[in-house]
């Protein structure tokens, strides 16, 4: 039963990560500024990918567990969020949004480590490194918007 629910929560994840497909950074993103401490473009799918096993392990075990809505629910808004961000800083182009979405983001995955941790354990522990990544983005997205005042009232296709 593990191994089907581990499967289930794997795929919720990877279909969140398929945003990043449909909506890819490409030239638009290429031409912003960025802090210097800008992760590597190949650190994103290595890290995402590392992620989403970690999560999807996580969400099993509290699956698993008694008094597991909470958790569940919280999971849930959070791959919904996750979801979220990409189109609207890579499809829609808005920094400030984007930011918005990862603050409710880190709050939710915050939430459900909390509520993990109380249920499983070991399940709280694998949502701390997502936790960590999820601030970086944050700093990140913030930096970004910070760096190019005008990049949500650039005319999208005079960037591509």
């Amino acid at each position: 039963m593990f191994t089907i629910l581990f499967l289930i929560f794997l795929a919720a994840c990877f279909a969140a990560g398929a945003t990043g497909a449909l909506f890819p950074p490409g030239p638009w993103y290429d031409r912003l500024h960025k802090p210097r401490w800008t992760p590597p473009n190949w650190l994103f799918p290595v890290a995402w990918t590392t992620l989403y096993l970690a999560m999807s392990y996580a969400a099993a075990l509290v699956a698993l567990s008694e008094n597991n809505g909470l958790g569940l629910a919280l999971w849930g808004l959070q791959i919904a969020l996750n979801t979220l961000w990409t189109p609207v800083f890579f499809g829609l182009r808005r920094l400030k949004q984007g930011l918005y979405v990862l603050v409710a983001l880190w709050v939710s995955v915050a939430a459900t480590m909390v509520v993990f941790f109380n249920v499983a354990p070991l399940a709280g522990w694998l949502f701390m490194p997502y936790l960590a990544w999820v601030s970086v983005a944050g700093a990140l997205n913030y930096a970004v918007w910070k760096l190019n005042p005008d990049a949500e009232s650039l005319d999208a296709q005079s960037l591509d």
